[in-house]
């Protein structure tokens, strides 16, 4: 599928929808925000809202540029620590948190305005609260529904895409664990020592997606799931019901964008085929696949970055290659991907619709 440069009709350009939540989300919402066309008054179309000198570098092929059209993410909803964790035992909403770090992320401008979001009190009652939580609380108070103050805060940023909670629903997170413990709630679930993760569910069990997350998932061209927490930021989002099969249903190129490290009482010890296993295992009742493509890295990692990692107990995230061939044979075609590699992600997106359909194979990008 050829892609479209800047001076081009959007009309072939992409819709793109990134699934997740915390740090990794927020990241990549960040890097996809520069291809994201919007109007220029002066000059038709541009791409992304920086000055020249920030915007994004030439790629290696001139007629190759990523064009997203329509940018949505869908955040996991199932925070309950910090300020976050406060606001919701208060006020009884969901957490804000993770979504006012991706509105932040999609900001037209991430100055003044950004910051103010940002913004954490640190002396007083209100020690611990970002600004923009505070904001989130009051206008879901106002609206009576967070959604709409989702929205309506997006739009004050300025954000260059929408974003929806996976469910409106006020969910929360149990774990079943390896020594048959029951943990709930997410914070208890990221520091238990007991042993490793069996099976995740959310209670109510019964949380439906928004409308307007299953309209997102079924128009769009391209869906990725990660970067992230592999329970906590990326499988909570498929319990919600109907988001698993909508995946499966849509048409669009679907990406599982692995972690580059291990994730301690989450992935410890796990290879990036056991990460597709788990995430697999938690679609339940779905007949088609809901990956077609996985991003894992295979470059090498500085010493300098290893041994920070390594004081946190965490290492990178082997492949794992005896159950690999059993996942790329079940139509996942897994792409290797070198981190130095940077604009690989534009220049693999155009060859995704082109192998589509084809043998099941795997990739190495180089670098």
């Amino acid at each position: 599928m050829a892609l479209l440069n800047a001076a081009e009709s959007i009309d072939g350009s992409l819709r793109v929808v990134a699934i997740g939540g915390g740090t990794g989300l927020s990241t990549l919402l960040r890097g996809l925000k520069r291809y994201v066309v919007t109007p220029d008054r002066r000059r038709g179309i541009r791409i992304g809202g920086a000055p020249e000198a920030q915007r994004p570098p030439a790629l290696p092929s001139p007629s190759l540029r990523c064009v997203i059209r329509e940018l949505s993410a869908v955040v996991t909803v199932t925070d309950d620590g910090g300020s976050s964790g406060r606001l919701r035992e208060d006020f009884k909403m969901l957490p804000p948190g993770d979504i006012r770090n991706c509105m932040v992320a999609l900001s037209e401008d991430e100055h003044l305005l950004s910051k103010l979001f940002q913004f954490r009190f640190e002396h007083g009652d209100l020690e611990g609260h970002s600004f923009g939580n505070l904001f989130l609380a009051a206008l879901s108070h106002i609206t009576a529904d967070f959604a709409q103050a989702v929205q309506m805060s997006s739009q004050i940023l300025a954000a260059r895409g929408k974003i929806f909670p996976s469910t409106n629903t006020n969910v929360r997170l149990a774990a079943q664990m390896e020594d048959g413990s029951v943990v709930r709630g997410e914070t208890n679930i990221t520091r238990s020592k007991r042993s490793s993760i069996v099976e995740l569910r959310l209670e109510p069990a019964m949380a439906d997606p928004m409308p307007e997350t299953l309209e997102a998932i079924a128009n769009a061209d391209l869906i990725t799931l990660g970067p992230g927490s592999l329970y906590t930021s990326l499988i909570t989002n498929l319990l919600v019901r109907g988001i698993p099969e909508a995946l499966a249903a849509s048409r669009a190129t679907k990406v599982f964008v692995c972690n580059l490290m291990t994730q301690a009482n989450e992935s410890l010890g796990l290879t990036a085929s056991q990460h597709i296993e788990k995430i697999l295992q938690h679609a339940v009742g779905v007949g088609a696949p809901i990956f077609d493509y996985a991003l894992i890295n295979t470059g090498p990692i500085t010493a300098e970055r290893l041994e920070k990692y390594a004081r946190e107990g965490q290492e990178p995230i082997a492949v794992g290659t005896s159950s690999m061939t059993a996942i790329c044979c079940g139509m996942i075609m897994i792409v290797w991907l070198s981190v130095c590699l940077l604009w690989g992600w534009s220049g693999w997106l155009s060859c995704t619709r082109q192998s589509r359909g084809g043998a099941c194979r795997c990739w190495d990008s180089g670098c």
